[in-house]
């Protein structure tokens, strides 16, 4: 799903003329996305979208909106969501809020940061000085030739590839960020592909956690925010840092730093540039690679800390050294030192000791996100506070779990190998069970895409250490099933339908037309059970919803 938010102006939708004949599915629902409520602009734009829905027929909003962290909220907040539910009840629209997600877990990021998947760092080597112990790695990673000061003509060394030397990159002697010399590309055109690309293979120590920085130009770059940089288990093919960076076509030298963990890898490929570049140029410059110490180190009781000695003394936390933790834990906010490990009076480890350490820590996938460990008790704690409150302020009839796009699991203590399909499950049934402790009689229903094994519920997912199979055998039977895209799912729902689940299509998905609904509304004949159709934007693009909804009643 794309979750991306671009401030758009939304053009108000006036209701159409002409009686509505009868409508071929029995939910007509918008999602309400781009809003959190948190500043009042927030409520007349989302009572726009609400009173266009209402006024062409649809009969439902769901509505995310935060309504995951509402112990969180001020008061203001609940002012602004009174306004929105009357908006909705003026409408004619069922209040449907979206709830609990794992995949974008910033609700539970909120409540508590330890709560995100962990990546396991094992037995990286420290040494002790002056009562602090800091990583002394046994095999330094770097970048050949990082600052691109070697090279003959427009070829540099170090490198395995960058695509067409004097064609497509060149040394750059007159535009660099440090040193004489960066390199450039440009004409990209000249790539049947669109390419323009560096790439070097780096040996890497596995289990352990890595820096990558380098520095990036650009000028009339097109597509925007097509650079890259991927990390790639070299003979696996697999992604070690899904990252998305949004570089802007034009900016000045900006510096992009990132985490990887290296899994069980030796060895991996790091590429940097365009793929499917039109037009532009961008230089690059300054590249590094480090290994580091317990950057976003996670504490949980699935994540823990263990310090050893090199003859297999296990050390106490309190005791043989302090606490660790990372007071300037940020997602995104990398570039910096790793916490200290620090080494009280009276510890048994002595000045100059080598030590084992082990650690997990967080990762970001894309432009920020992560998901929280589905195996974790505290999780639950928070969705059964929170259902509590979700009662209290809405009781709605229907929820939605944001259950979508679940791409770290299985790699900490508490998950790891679990079934993941049988994991994810048990977290739904939970989920299922604790709204409807709260509020009895309660449906639900799912984005289906981690239960749709024509979609994402399969193996090497992401940072996924498992496989998602067999997941829709671990729900309850009368969860309703929420395939989305832009191109009617046949597949997915004759799968669901076969299964005995309903489903509810969310289709449109940022369409200049309405031609995929048509082919949506065209399944929803032939298939008894899907049940409804949801008008699905994720970049506030509203202008067709009046038209959607006509569409609904008189298709």
């Amino acid at each position: 799903m794309n979750r991306l938010i671009p401030l758009l102006v939304l053009s108000l939708l006036v209701p159409s003329a002409g009686a509505a004949g009868p409508a071929p599915v029995r939910d007509r629902l918008v999602w309400v996305f781009g809003w959190d409520l948190e500043k009042a602009s927030d409520v007349p734009e989302i009572i726009r979208v609400l009173d266009a829905a209402g006024a062409h027929g649809l009969n439902g909003a769901v509505l995310p909106l935060g309504l995951d962290t509402l112990c969180k909220k001020p008061p203001e907040y609940f002012e602004r969501l009174e306004r929105v539910r009357a908006a909705c009840e003026r409408n004619h629209l069922e209040v449907i809020p979206s709830v609990f997600a794992i995949g974008y877990a910033g609700g539970i990021y909120a409540h508590d940061r330890n709560l995100m998947e962990g990546l396991p760092v094992e037995d990286a080597p420290f040494v002790v000085r002056r009562g602090v112990a800091t990583l002394a790695s046994d095999a330094p990673a770097g970048i050949a030739n990082g600052t691109f000061e070697e090279h003959r003509g427009d070829r540099f060394a170090g490198f395995h590839f960058h695509d067409q030397p004097g064609e497509v990159s060149f040394a750059d002697a007159r535009v660099h960020h440090g040193g004489r010399t960066s390199i450039r590309f440009e004409n990209l055109a000249a790539n049947p592909h669109g390419h323009g690309r560096i790439e070097q293979d780096v040996a890497l120590r596995p289990g352990r956690c890595y820096r990558l920085s380098l520095w990036v130009k650009t000028e009339g770059l097109e597509p925007a925010n097509s650079f890259r940089v991927a990390v790639l288990a070299k003979d696996k093919d697999r992604e070690l840092a899904p990252l998305a960076f949004n570089t802007p076509s034009t900016s000045d030298w900006r510096k992009v730093s990132f985490l990887f963990n290296s899994r069980g890898e030796a060895s991996a490929r790091i590429y940097a540039g365009t793929w499917g570049g039109k037009r532009g140029k961008f230089w690059l410059d300054d590249w590094t690679l480090e290994e580091v110490g317990p950057i976003n180190v996670l504490r949980r009781p699935g994540t823990p800390v263990t310090v050893r000695s090199t003859d297999g003394t296990t050390y106490d936390e309190g005791r043989d050294y302090e606490t660790l933790a990372d007071p300037d834990f940020h997602p995104a906010r990398v570039d910096r030192p790793a916490p200290a490990l620090k080494i009280p009076r009276g510890s048994r480890i002595e000045d100059g000791a080598r030590l084992r350490v082990s650690w997990y820590h967080s990762q970001m996938v894309n432009d920020w996100q992560h998901s929280a460990c589905m195996a974790e008790p505290a999780v639950y704690e928070i969705f059964d506070h929170e259902a509590k409150l979700l009662a209290q302020h809405l009781h709605p009839r229907r929820v939605l779990l944001s259950m979508d796009e679940i791409r770290e699991g299985g790699t900490c203590k508490a998950c790891e190998g679990r079934n993941m399909g049988e994991l994810l499950g048990e977290c739904i049934t939970r989920q299922v069970r604790i709204l409807r402790e709260h509020i009895p009689g309660v449906e639900v229903m799912a984005w289906s895409d981690m239960l749709d094994p024509g979609h994402n519920a399969r193996g090497d997912y992401y940072l996924v250490s498992g496989d998602f199979n067999g997941s829709w055998n671990h729900v309850p039977k009368d969860l309703i099933m929420v395939p989305w895209g832009g191109e009617p799912r046949a597949k997915s729902v004759a799968f669901f339908s076969g299964l005995g689940f309903r489903s509810v299509g969310a289709c449109y998905y940022d369409a200049d037309d309405l031609d995929e609904v048509r082919a949506w509304l065209d399944l929803a004949r032939k298939e008894p059970k899907l049940q409804g159709l949801m008008y699905t934007p994720w970049t506030r693009k509203y202008e067709l919803l009046g038209a959607f909804g006509d569409l609904l009643r008189t298709h």
